[in-house]
């Protein structure tokens, strides 16, 4: 229950936070006995619950706050009704006369408000709803104010059927669903409702914001008859949760982490008689725990949506890292680029002349802006959750550090796989994207698997990289030889995807064998067998590059298109292409001294045996031909850069 208790620690220490949230999209940290859902209609009534007006609430202003029971909180398909804000289906008393084949529930909605109405909780908004509702005419005023619209038979319609008509709004916010004939409805009675009530000299007419409401409902919930029990968490004997919150992931997520329906057969697998003996958790804990949840899932988590054989997606792995004080921590599965926030530090990070020891300096002062918003003995978590079923979401991975050991084991995660990234250019701001540091686990899992990688491979592979973060744990060893195998075999790339594929293969590389200390410049004294032959590579590279260039031909050079043969069999392909540079020495002439000076220089380090062995290459060949061709090629920002220099650094990136 470590979690738990963990979650409700960090409630506690962000009360303030409670309701506050600039953004309507994003999810607020909620009260108790509250959560949320997305609105499609607003009607306005008056204290005396007078129907004034209505209106179609747009998509980016959806998300309501609403009062919930233990039960309705959590609901799935059952008859359950939400205290005040709800689907018609509840909320109109008229609904059987407008609605098709599904059952009313007023009675049950009519009944929980009245009961929140009696005069020890009443509250003068509330008791407007309440006096509306009972006119049973919800329906048929929003009919008349053009908001729903119904058929010929009198009924609202499933879908809009006039092509040359313009669908009205309601049908363009609501969820689409699939009939029996494989057509998509947006049927009106799926529509949920929420108030706003106007009382002159009160300002506050919004319901879902109203913080009287709020502590109303939560002290009219909290005081009603419930069994006390032993709390597994707090130690203390206290009112005990019988259903536990979902929507963990995102509000259509329907995955418990905590949850218990195994009453029939062999009850709990023989272990316990009933589910209080397994777990009992305070309802006040574990609301405060999942709100808690929630609201980091959707601050600073991320989620991996998954899509399905019916090709809908749905949320799959969760990674949430925070701090249970409620400080700013950074982000463990973002690359170095995403750490920065201020564009000083990201300008030296994306600089062409930027090198390791400018990454090391940012990270420094990255790590001392941390320690004076985090304490180092302020506990951390890192959490992952993922479901098997639709129903059950399991935690697959979960670690409490002290902020200081948390962000020295990130930022060294950054520094050991420091490395030239090139990503293309942003696709808003058409911006190259290139920065030295690491990639993001996401953008790993794309350098080792392709393009073509499923989303359930995806996640699998972003979960065995989090350790590796978070434990300092080396890169799985199949994972480095898929992404070694992967940029190799260059043909079919475009040139963007394999310079990016390059970047993020070298760095994994390079932190598999921290042991050999790889630098990210020329290394002239590394006389190891695979880097040579990276060297001799990236010269004939360059040679070819450049001459095709000038000659404005736009093709592959022959060390590309050679490449996955080479790194099996480098000894006989090197034949092959050395010999195919002789047009390309003629054409350059004298421009071509300095890579022919490369290759002698390394044809002379090579120890005999070595050069003429024919075994395949590892992923080291990969780095010395990243390096040599950086130093053949620099960037068009370096000074002393002649023009042609400046074409090939085009040409190649």
């Amino acid at each position: 229950m470590s979690w738990i208790e963990k979650l409700h620690e960090t409630y506690e220490n962000c009360q303030s936070e409670i309701g506050r949230g600039e953004d309507e999209n994003r999810v607020p940290l909620l009260p108790i006995c509250h959560t949320t859902r997305k609105a499609h209609i607003q009607i306005s009534i008056n204290s005396q619950g007078d129907f004034l007006r209505a209106s179609v609430v747009p998509k980016n202003g959806a998300r309501t706050i609403i009062p919930c029971t233990e039960s309705s909180g959590g609901r799935t398909s059952g008859p359950i009704a939400h205290p005040l804000c709800d689907k018609l289906q509840y909320v109109a008393g008229d609904y059987l006369e407008y609605g098709r084949n599904k059952e009313s529930y007023f009675k049950l909605y009519e009944e929980q408000l009245s009961a929140w109405c009696s005069p020890k909780y009443r509250h003068p908004k509330v008791e407007a709803v309440l006096k509306y509702v009972q006119k049973k005419r919800v329906i048929s005023d929003l009919i008349n104010a053009h908001i729903l619209h119904a058929g010929n038979d009198g009924k609202l319609l499933e879908r809009w059927e006039d092509r040359d008509i313009k669908a009205p709004d309601v049908f363009s916010i609501l969820p689409g669903r699939r009939n029996k004939k494989g057509e998509i409805e947006n049927w009106q009675a799926e529509a949920f409702v929420r108030w706003v009530v106007e009382i002159p000299e009160d300002p506050q007419t919004n319901v879902w914001t109203d913080r009287n409401i709020w502590k109303s409902w939560i002290k009219y919930y909290s005081n009603r008859d419930v069994k006390n029990d032993i709390c597994y968490v707090t130690g203390q004997r206290i009112p005990v949760a019988s259903q536990h919150p979902a929507k963990i992931r995102n509000d259509g997520d329907k995955a418990k982490l905590v949850s218990s329906n195994d009453m029939t057969n062999f009850t709990f697998r023989g272990r316990f008689l009933n589910a209080e003996q397994a777990c009992n958790v305070g309802y006040e804990v574990t609301q405060k725990a999942h709100n808690a949840l929630r609201w980091l899932r959707d601050r600073q988590g991320t989620v991996f949506y998954v899509r399905g054989d019916n090709r809908m997606t749905s949320p799959g792995l969760t990674i949430i890292a925070w701090a249970t004080s409620g400080a700013r921590i950074p982000d463990p599965i973002a690359d170095t680029l995403g750490l920065f926030d201020d564009e000083e530090t990201r300008s030296q990070v994306t600089s062409s002349s930027s090198t390791a020891q400018n990454l090391a300096i940012s990270l420094s002062k990255l790590a001392k802006g941390y320690s004076a918003k985090l304490r180092a003995t302020d506990g951390i978590v890192v959490m992952g959750m993922d479901s098997a079923t639709p129903g059950r979401l399991s935690i697959i991975f979960y670690r409490e550090l002290t902020g200081s050991a948390f962000v020295e084991r990130v930022l060294n995660w950054h520094e050991s796989c420091a490395w030239w990234q090139n990503f293309g250019k942003d696709k808003d701001t058409k911006e190259p994207i290139r920065f030295i540091g690491a990639p993001s686990p996401k953008d790993i899992a794309w350098a080792a698997y392709g393009r073509r990688m499923d989303d359930k491979l995806r996640k699998a592979t972003v979960e065995r990289i989090l350790p590796c973060i978070i434990d300092g744990l080396l890169f799985p060893l199949d994972l480095v030889q898929s992404a070694v195998r992967h940029t190799a075999n260059r043909i079919g790339f475009e040139q963007w995807e394999w310079e990016k594929t390059l970047g993020i293969t070298c760095s994994m590389f390079k932190h598999f064998h921290k042991e050999r200390r790889y630098k990210m410049a020329l290394e002239t004294d590394r006389h190891t067998r695979d880097y040579l032959f990276g060297r001799l590579l990236a010269a004939a590279d360059c040679l070819e590059g450049f001459a095709l260039f000038l000659a404005k031909e736009k093709r592959e050079t022959g060390a590309a298109r050679l490449m996955q043969r080479f790194a099996d069999h480098p000894s006989s392909t090197w034949k092959t292409i050395e010999l195919s540079l002789s047009p390309y020495k003629a054409r350059l002439g004298g421009r071509a001294v300095k890579y022919l000076k490369v290759i002698d220089e390394v044809m002379d380090s090579f120890n005999t045996e070595d050069f003429v062995s024919d075994k395949p290459l590892t992923g080291e060949f990969l780095i010395g031909y990243h390096c040599q061709r950086k130093d053949l090629w620099p960037s068009v920002q370096d000074t002393g850069q002649t023009t042609d220099e400046k074409t090939v650094d085009e040409h190649s990136n």
